[in-house]
Order: structure tokens, then C-alpha cells, then sequence
């Protein structure tokens, strides 16, 4: 599987040593790395499809402060889809409004109807690009049938009833990010917590630090808004646990 970090504040913090501590997974998650600075105009997206302690780039990086209020990363340890730059994390993508979105998925999708067509058009291999794709697709549908932006609750209750559709039986670990509002999503136990600050929420896969992190709620969209939460989705019941002979069988169908 893979690794996510994000964070939604409303003053910049210093993250330097959260992201050293996330990279240092990578010996585990060694097939790529991406880091999504959100609060740029523009944003700020860098990755590579190679393990992030390997790179001499985000070494580099690294050693300037990083203080963002909003951004997500990700490393990858693929399960579907090849190393290169098209499968690596986060995403972007404009809708029809104009509005640019950004995800990072940390789990499998086993199966899925809504999701088959995409593999024709996508630019990678992922069952992430994919999600994407559907998500992005679901606000174009409804832009064009409103003929005008969609209202904030209305984005969130999209994209609640999208986890809703692919969550049974896959692995549903996402964050995105609208360039107002961050999402973030769980559907299987003990893979995302995360830290209370005074200035907003720090979100990752693991424990990045000595401080008091918590698990993240299951089975349950949140999204923020500056470090402050804003909406709560239906909670469901599609918790995921992970079956070894089905994992076998998706890396033998895409072998």
C-alpha cells in the first residue's frame, strides 16, 4: 500500500520534520513520492517516480523551511500500475468550472463498475487515477445540469456519495483538496491518524512524532476548512480488512 500526509491550518507551520520523518517510510514505500504545497499561487506539485530517500531532489528541498497551511504528499508502494511519473501521487486536475483539484489515495480498489471505463482514458495505470477521474466526472455532470459552480455543500455531498459507491470491498484512504476545502477519508483500521494544533490538523498514515496523535474517525468523510472542520459525512459500515489471497490474486491479474 502507500503513505499520505496533509495538513489543513489556518497559519502556516513549519513542516520540515514531519516530512523527514513521513520520507524515512519510504525504504517500505519506495516507488515514488509526491508533495503538493497548496496555499502557492500557484500551487506547487513536485514528485518522482522514484523512492523519495533515493532523491537528491527532495534532499535538496528539504534543507529550505517548508510552511505551508495546506498540503498533501504521498509515497508510493504500487500495487497496480508501473513506476513512472503518471502513476505517482498527488493528482491535479481542473474541472469544468475552473476549479483545480488535487488527491492522493492510499489503498486498492478491487472492484468496481463506475470505475472500468476510465482505464481507457486515463494517462497512467492506477486504480487511484481512476477514482479521480470518476470524482472529477461527477462535478462536471452536475456543473453542466446546475450551468453554474457547484455551492460548497454541494462539492461535499458529491464527494461523500462518491466514497459511499467505491468504498464496499476496497481500500478507501483519501485526501483531497479543492483550493478551498480538504477532504480526507478512512476506511480501514489503524492507517491515518492525526494531531490537533493550535493552528489546525496534521494527517498521516503514521504517527510522524512523540506528540498525542489520534486515530482518525472510520468510515466517515471530514473536510476542513483552516484548520477547522466543517462537514461530516454518512457514516457507513464498508470497513475494509485486508484478505492476503486477494491481494495475491490482484498482483497476479496485473503481473
Amino acid at each position: 500500500m502507500c503513505e499520505i500526509f496533509g495538513v489543513s491550518a489556518r497559519e502556516k507551520i513549519t513542516i520540515n520534520h514531519m516530512l523527514k520523518s513521513f520520507y524515512s517510510h519510504s525504504n517500505e514505500h519506495r516507488n515514488g513520492w509526491g508533495l503538493a504545497l497548496l496555499d502557492r499561487t500557484p500551487i506547487s506539485i513536485d514528485k518522482e517516480p522514484v523512492k523519495a530517500l533515493d532523491s537528491e531532489y527532495l534532499k535538496g528541498k528539504l534543507q529550505s523551511e517548508i510552511k505551508t497551511k495546506r498540503c498533501i504528499s504521498h509515497i508510493r508502494m504500487a500495487t497496480i500500475g508501473g513506476m513512472n511519473e503518471d502513476n505517482t501521487h498527488p493528482f491535479t486536475r481542473y474541472d469544468y468550472s475552473g476549479r483545480r483539484w488535487v488527491f492522493a489515495h492510499n489503498g486498492t480498489i478491487f472492484e468496481s463498475k463506475e470505475l472500468t471505463p476510465y482505464q481507457y482514458v486515463q494517462k497512467g495505470t492506477t486504480d487511484s487515477e481512476r477514482i479521480f477521474l470518476y470524482l472529477i466526472d461527477i462535478m462536471d455532470k452536475h456543473f453542466e445540469e446546475k450551468k453554474e459552480p457547484l455551492t460548497p455543500r454541494e462539492r461535499m455531498d458529491l464527494i461523500d456519495q462518491v466514497i459511499l459507491t467505491l468504498a464496499p470491498g476496497n481500500k478507501l484512504n483519501l485526501m483531497i483538496e479543492d483550493g478551498e476545502y480538504f477532504y480526507v477519508h478512512k476506511n480501514e483500521e489503524n492507517t491515518l491518524s492525526y494531531l490537533k494544533l493550535d493552528e489546525g490538523y496534521i494527517f498521516s498514515t503514521k504517527p510522524l512524532t512523540d506528540d498525542e496523535w489520534k486515530d482518525f474517525p472510520m468510515n466517515q468523510l471530514m473536510v476542513y476548512k483552516e484548520g477547522v472542520l466543517v462537514y461530516e459525512g454518512i457514516k457507513h459500515n464498508n470497513t475494509y480488512v485486508m484478505d492476503e489471497e486477494e491481494m495475491k490474486l490482484l498482483f497476479m491479474a496485473y503481473a
